[in-house]
C-alpha cells in the first residue's frame, strides 16, 4: 500500500497562457467587389487561479505537478472571425493556503480562506488586433495587425496554514491523537511512543443539530519550537488560525514530565512564536488520569497555576464527554440537551 504523503509547502511554476495574434485577411468574394480587411482578433490567453476546496488537505498534488499551464489564445480568423478564447486553468487548494511571490519570506500575493474562494495568480495575455482595426480613408487596404501579448509566469510559494475551530497543542504523547479519536471519526496513528503524528489532523465534531466543529490536532511541539527546532515553524503556523486552543497535558507524569513545566513552556513557545497567541481562548485538558501520580499532579497543577483543567482518560473514553459540551459552549455560546451529543 502506497502511503500517503501531507505537503504543507509547495513551490509552484505557474504561466498563463498567450494572446493570440491578430490577422491580416481581406474578402475576396465574387460578388462583394472592394471587400477590404476583414481580418479578426486573436483570442486571449487562459488565467490561471486557485480555488478553495473543503474535501482537499493537503498540498500533495501540486508538489507531484508544481508546473501549471493554461491555455493559449487562438489566432484571429478571416471574415472579422475572432480566434478561440484560452480556457482558465483552476488549481484546486485546500482553504488556509497562503501564496507567495517567489519564495518562503516573499510577500503575500493573496490567500485561499473560502470554499469556492478563487484568487487570481496569472492573468491570461491579450489577444491581438485585426486588420480590420487600420482601416481608414486613406489606407483602405490595411495590412497591420498586432500580436497577442504574453500571458503571465510566476514562480510562487504556496504554504498551507490549517483552519479549525479548535487546536489540540501539547507535547509528545501527551494523548492527543487518542483524544481525537474518541471526539471523531478520524484514524490517527496512535502508538505508546513520542511523535507518531508527524502531520496535522483534522477531525469533525458533529453534534445531532447537525453543528460541526473542526479539531486539528497539532504535532506534539518541544522546547524551542518557535526558533524552528525540532519541525518548529512546519508545526507552529497551523495553530494560527484555531479559535480555541485546547492544551493536552499528560497529568499522569508517564514520561517523567512535570504538567506544570509543560504548561508553562507551552504558553511561552505560542508567545515567542506568535504574540496573538497569548490572547488566544483556551482550555486545559489533564489526560491519563488513569495514573497513580495524576491526582497529587493534578492538585498541585491547580494550586500553582490557578487553572481548573477537564480531568480525562481519553484512552478509556472517560471525560470526553465533558470536553465535547464545552467545546459547544465556546464554539457556539450554548448549553443544548444531553440528546445532542
Amino acid at each position: 500500500m502506497k502511503a500517503i504523503v501531507f505537503r504543507d509547502q509547495v513551490k509552484l511554476y505557474v504561466s498563463a497562457g498567450n494572446g493570440g495574434d491578430g490577422s491580416a485577411y481581406f474578402r475576396r468574394e465574387k460578388f462583394v467587389p472592394l471587400g477590404g480587411p476583414s481580418g479578426g482578433d486573436g483570442g486571449n490567453g487562459g488565467s490561471v487561479y486557485l480555488v478553495g476546496d473543503e474535501n482537499i488537505d493537503s498540498l500533495m498534488d501540486l508538489y507531484d505537478h508544481p508546473h501549471q499551464r493554461a491555455e493559449h489564445g487562438e489566432k484571429g480568423g478571416t471574415n472579422q472571425c475572432y480566434g478561440k478564447k484560452g480556457q482558465p486553468l483552476t488549481i484546486k487548494v485546500p482553504r488556509g493556503t497562503v501564496v507567495r511571490l517567489e519564495e518562503k519570506d516573499g510577500p503575500i500575493l493573496g490567500e485561499v480562506m473560502d470554499d469556492g474562494e478563487e484568487l487570481l495568480i496569472a492573468k491570461g495575455g491579450v489577444g491581438g488586433k485585426g486588420n480590420i482595426h487600420f482601416k481608414t480613408s486613406s489606407n483602405q487596404a490595411p495590412k497591420e495587425f498586432t500580436l497577442g501579448t504574453e500571458g503571465e509566469r510566476r514562480v510562487l510559494w504556496l504554504e498551507l496554514k490549517v483552519i479549525a475551530d479548535v487546536g489540540l497543542v501539547g507535547y509528545p504523547n501527551a494523548g492527543k491523537s487518542t483524544l481525537l479519536s474518541k471526539m471523531t471519526h478520524a484514524h490517527p496513528k496512535v502508538a505508546a511512543y513520542p511523535f507518531t503524528t508527524l502531520n496535522p489532523l483534522i477531525g469533525t465534531l458533529e453534534y445531532r443539530d447537525f453543528k460541526r466543529i473542526r479539531i486539528a490536532d497539532i504535532p506534539g511541539l518541544i522546547d524551542g519550537a518557535h526558533d524552528g527546532i525540532g519541525l518548529g515553524h512546519d508545526f507552529l503556523r497551523h495553530i494560527e488560525r484555531t479559535r480555541l486552543l485546547a492544551f493536552v497535558l499528560d497529568m499522569g507524569g508517564v514520561d517523567g514530565r512535570d504538567p506544570v513545566d509543560d504548561f508553562k513552556n507551552l504558553r511561552k513557545e505560542l508567545k515567542l512564536y506568535n504574540s496573538d497567541l497569548e490572547t488566544r481562548p483556551y482550555l486545559v485538558i489533564a489526560n491519563k488520569m488513569d495514573e497513580e501520580s495524576a491526582d497529587e499532579n493534578l492538585e498541585k497543577f491547580i494550586k500553582e497555576t490557578g487553572e481548573t483543567p477537564i480531568a480525562v482518560v481519553a484512552e478509556l473514553g472517560e471525560g470526553v464527554d465533558e470536553i465535547v459540551k464545552k467545546f459547544r459552549e465556546v464554539m457556539f455560546g450554548d448549553n443544548p440537551p444531553p440528546e445532542l451529543f
